[in-house]
């Protein structure tokens, strides 16, 4: 009896270390086509691109700012200009935005989990 109590209690905290995984992490495919690796763990993650003409290109850094939240900072791999970001997700889709001047210009985003 101790041993089938045993062996449940184990399969539940595995199975809730699992469900702990932050959703920010893993693969999004990005606006403008191209899919970027999202990893990192203990609240802070970031951001590089895996395909696409800048693959390999690190583009952000996030922390959790709140429930499925985070801010940080995002860089255009284009211009290599650096904005303060916020992402927040929703499902499957990830909403990025980078803005400038304290948050008065602001350009968003939606990603989708691959």
């Amino acid at each position: 009896m101790f041993r089938k109590i045993s062996m449940a209690l184990a399969a539940t905290l595995i199975m809730a270390g699992a469900a702990c995984a932050d959703p920010i992490e893993g693969n999004w495919k990005t606006q403008a086509g191209s899919t970027a690796a999202i990893a990192g763990g203990g609240g802070a993650f970031s951001i590089t691109l895996k395909s696409g003409k800048f693959a390999g290109k690190r583009i952000g850094s996030f922390k959790v700012s709140g429930a499925n939240k985070y801010s940080g900072t995002i860089t255009d791999p284009e211009t290599d200009k650096t904005y303060s970001g916020k992402a927040s997700v929703s499902g499957a889709s990830l909403k990025m935005s980078g803005c400038v001047l304290g948050g008065l210009i602001c350009r968003s985003q939606t990603w989708h989990k691959l």
